[in-house]
């Protein structure tokens, strides 16, 4: 059984100070190329619901008190 891979974990592969060809992250993640292409075009076009995801999940975090020790490492600086 094949696991699950976040398409923005796919996405984050591609960009950034050392970024990898979509023909490297399918060979890391041994998936189809097509596959990575997919995941750059679904996070390319849905920037704005992902980070709408990930504020609400940090709220989330956030209230539970998860954002601080024993949670999060004692030099843990959230983003105001």
């Amino acid at each position: 059984m094949a696991g699950r891979i976040r398409a923005e974990v796919i996405y984050r592969e591609t960009v950034g100070l050392e970024p990898l060809a979509p023909e490297e992250v399918a060979r890391e993640y041994n998936i189809p190329v097509e596959a990575v292409h997919e995941a750059i075009d679904y996070c390319i076009r849905s920037k704005e619901l992902l980070d709408a995801e990930r504020a609400a999940e940090a709220a989330s975090i956030k209230a539970r008190g998860l954002d601080k020790w024993p949670y999060a490492p004692k030099d843990y600086q959230p983003d105001a």
